[in-house]
């Protein structure tokens, strides 16, 4: 790679904060949390509202879609960067230690990067713990209040270069303060000085830093942590990407809290998989391609980094480059863009116990992407290092293999693999014979491997136990199908479902269709997948009724809660010992989880 400034990796023993340096960073806090909010808005520019947000004009613009966020600045010339990333923070105000060790380890390597070198720091949300900060007070969540931002702001100004902000899924859960999501949107852009939810920045004279905020809590149709970017800002997106082509030189890296669908980074099965908040729009069917669909088309778009899943940085696919030498495996079609894994900060939220941050360092002939590892003294890493070898194409190269730990491997996650001109699909493939039949006759257990189309172009397949529908086109998991508790022990089979030659509407030509045509082999328009149980019991697994299989099973969280604080209030009348349960419509449990799909005594043996 051509030469950059190098910044030195940092080591060496850092001596802890004190418990009174911890309450006097808090009371700090504190004092100017007070002095924000009560500062005259002359001064800074906040909106009145989520509608005037969308509205206001900025840069000169006239409308939201013309607007290219922060007017950008003059260029000097150098084409030298360093961008700062921070994953999700989860501050919770009693456990700053963490916290004040890292903005430690970002000073200095932000004091030791040459003048001429363009700086700035991106947070990528989830400001907030997710659960009450004074338990013995209230049962208030920390996340998503003013407090919370207020706090964060104060943090991330306290680091050193301007910072950047997208909004995650926990961003707007201060559910009791504010009565709906635009209320708590507008609080979010106050605290850190956004006139938009998205932002975009400058930093070289060709190369763009663009971010999106998700700005929905409350009006989930489903998960609440589903990361959500609304229309306003894909179309936002769209159109800065068309304006800022490959061809005139343009490099954009975007910023989000979830990755896009096609990735293909490293994914929690058990919890944001099966839960439908693993990709951005996750349950949109059309929403959640677009991002991909934009990638492809726009080469511009370079780099994508992101966090939400509380993973190390430590595994090869934390970082996957947009092609690979063909004697590797199938091409990925991800167009021109890396995209990247940030893990997170604080011990208490590392799900591997991993506490990283992202560094990009840059200049036109390319970047490298690091790890600030706050749990090494700040000492700085290259991961991967990436060269542009034309506008439309580059080079990407791991620097060191995986660096893995005991149990690491029950965050790798198996995804199906469709081949390409010079691969054959993986192994697991299942294919129809000549009848038109699909069936797995063994039964399933937990370590059943297995994929297969349906006529209709969806995909599905096995894994943990579990029944998964992929993505037709990336086929990255979308979500749950049959969980382990009506699945295990059962054989499945995929039959026509018996409409005649001349009703047939589709000719489907996926590999591991091979036959499946309208002359009676199989019928592409209708199967019926079914469950087949040792005592020869057949379930029949429904499509939703918009043709996806994968169980949206996990409701808002905001109605959640209520519900869950209605069952302490009937505890608290109840008899000491009195067995309280609830009673819904077609919801069966508060769980935030989705771990079973079966009825119990129906389609699952009865519990008791």
């Amino acid at each position: 790679m051509a030469t950059m400034t190098t910044t030195p990796a940092m080591t060496g023993n850092r001596s802890k904060p004190t418990i009174a340096a911890l309450v006097a960073v808090l009371a700090l806090t504190v004092d100017h949390c007070q002095a924000f909010l009560s500062s005259s808005t002359s001064t800074r520019h906040f909106p009145s509202s989520c509608a005037a947000t969308r509205l206001h004009v900025v840069g000169g613009a006239t409308s939201y879609l013309d607007s290219l966020g922060t007017p950008l600045p003059e260029d000097d010339g150098s084409s030298e960067f360093l961008v700062g990333i921070l994953g999700d923070l989860h501050i919770d105000p009693r456990k700053m230690e963490d916290y004040i060790i890292g903005r430690e380890h970002w000073q200095n390597l932000f004091s030791q990067t040459a003048d001429s070198v363009k700086t700035a720091l991106v947070s990528l949300g989830d400001l907030g713990e997710s659960k009450s900060v004074r338990p013995k007070e209230t049962r208030e969540l920390f996340a998503g209040t003013t407090e919370c931002h207020m706090l964060a702001a104060e943090y991330l100004n306290s680091i050193g270069p301007p910072y950047e902000v997208v909004g995650g899924n926990h961003d707007l859960e201060g559910i009791d303060e504010f009565a709906t999501d635009e209320e708590n949107l507008e609080l979010f852009l106050r605290a850190h000085n956004k006139p938009w939810p998205q932002f975009l920045r400058k930093i070289t004279d060709k190369t763009l830093l663009v971010g999106l905020t998700s700005t929905v809590f409350r009006d989930a149709k489903y998960t609440s942590h589903e990361v959500v970017i609304d229309p306003e800002q894909i179309a936002w997106f769209e159109n800065v990407v068309k304006s800022h082509p490959a061809s005139e030189g343009y490099k954009i890296i975007v910023f989000t809290h979830a990755p896009p669908n096609g990735s293909g980074l490293r994914v929690l099965q058990e919890n944001h998989v099966v839960n439908g908040c693993c990709w951005l729009n996750h349950s949109d069917e059309q929403q959640c391609r677009k991002f991909i669909e934009l990638v492809r088309e726009h080469r511009c778009i370079k780099a994508w980094f992101s966090g939400h899943f509380h993973l190390g940085q430590d595994y090869q696919d934390s970082i996957t480059f947009p092609t690979i030498p063909k004697e590797l495996g199938p091409y990925p079609n991800r167009g021109s863009c890396v995209f990247a894994q940030t893990s997170v900060m604080r011990t208490g939220t590392s799900r591997d116990g991993r506490r990283q941050s992202r560094v990009i360092r840059g200049n036109d002939d390319g970047f490298e992407i690091c790890t600030l590892d706050h749990a090494n003294g700040g000492a700085l890493r290259v991961d991967a290092s990436i060269v542009y070898t034309d506008c439309n194409h580059e080079v990407g190269i791991y620097t060191h293999d995986d660096i893995s730990r005991q149990g690491d491997q029950f965050f790798k996650v198996y995804a199906p693999c469709a081949g390409d001109d010079y691969h054959p699909p993986d192994e697991n493939l299942v294919r129809y014979n000549e009848n038109g039949l699909l069936h797995i006759d063994t039964p399933i257990t937990k370590e059943s491997k297995a994929w297969w189309y349906l006529a209709c172009g969806r995909v599905l397949g096995l894994l943990n136990g579990m029944m998964i529908e992929y993505d037709r086109s990336t086929l990255a998991p979308l979500g749950l199908v049959v969980g382990p508790d009506e699945l295990l022990g059962k054989t499945i089979a995929v039959v026509d479902s018996g409409i005649s030659e001349e009703e047939c509407m589709i000719v489907a030509e996926e590999v591991g269709m091979e036959g499946a045509d309208c002359s009676g082999e199989l019928e592409a328009r209708e199967q019926a997948v079914m469950l087949v149980g040792q005592d020869g019991s057949v379930v029949v697994v429904q499509p939703n009724e918009d043709g996806s299989y994968w169980r949206k099973i996990v409701r808002n969280k905001m109605i959640r809660e209520k519900e869950k604080r209605r069952e302490l209030a009937a505890k608290s009348f109840a008899p000491r010992d009195a067995h309280v349960v609830s009673s819904w419509g077609p919801y069966t449990s508060t769980a935030g989880t989705a771990k079973r799909t079966g009825v119990s005594g129906l389609t699952a043996p009865a519990l008791r």
